[in-house]
């Protein structure tokens, strides 16, 4: 009897092990996959005057430690970008939809353009996207509304055009709203009265039809 125990707990303890080896090497590959995601945006990146990226992103030192990033403690995954001000050119491209811890996604005041890709609509822990004094064009998808998590959405002094998707009604968490100066056209959604969190809002200088009386029934001027 004192054989199978001791039997048992050896597998046990291999048992545990095994799955020890499997968590990191889990691990491993996660942090790889966050690499590989933000070395495409550096790919993107066409023009980057300060030499801020091009000389501190490199696959000789931790993602956690590159310039504008923030990793989570317990995982060490990336979950924030921050690339605020530092003239950068570019695009937006798929791989940041593999970011799965990503909450934080902020590109503000760069020169980034083109369309966003629907693969951001996959990053489900997002609560603060900040696009705002770019390039960006093309409509606000609809699967904008996706981020059930999103507290903060920025899209102002952009070129983005068509009208505002009904699915925005979707963000229920949602406290600041900003499409400031954009081409947006057509009329404000009623889903907008889902977002019952809102602190503030701002849709000037589009071409929306009853924007006025919009902002003048809701109270924010």
């Amino acid at each position: 009897m004192e054989k199978i125990n001791s039997f048992l707990v050896i597998v046990i303890l291999c048992f545990m092990c095994f799955l020890k080896c499997l968590d990191e090497i889990r691990a491993i590959s996660d942090i790889n996959t966050d690499g590989d995601a933000l070395l495409a945006l550096k790919a993107h990146i066409i023009n980057d005057p300060k030499n801020l990226l091009s000389s501190n992103w490199s696959k000789d030192t931790s993602i956690c430690n590159w310039i504008g990033i923030t990793c989570g403690i317990r995982h060490h995954r990336v979950r924030g970008i921050r690339l605020t001000n530092m003239s950068l050119t570019g695009t937006i491209p798929p791989q940041i939809g593999n970011l799965s811890f990503l909450v934080n996604f902020s590109l503000l005041n760069n020169s980034f353009h083109g369309f966003l890709p629907i693969e951001l609509s996959n990053l489900h822990r997002l609560k603060f996207l900040k696009l705002g004094f770019n390039f960006f064009n093309g409509v606000i998808p609809s699967w904008i509304g996706s981020f059930s998590q999103l507290q903060y959405l920025s899209l102002d002094f952009n070129k983005f055009k068509g009208e505002i998707p009904k699915s925005i009604g979707n963000l229920i968490n949602l406290e600041i709203l900003s499409i400031r100066r954009n081409f947006i056209g057509g009329k404000i959604p009623l889903s907008i009265g889902n977002l019952t969190k809102l602190r503030a809002i701002d849709f000037d200088e589009n071409k929306l039809a009853g924007e006025r009386d919009y902002r003048r029934h809701s109270g924010y001027l």
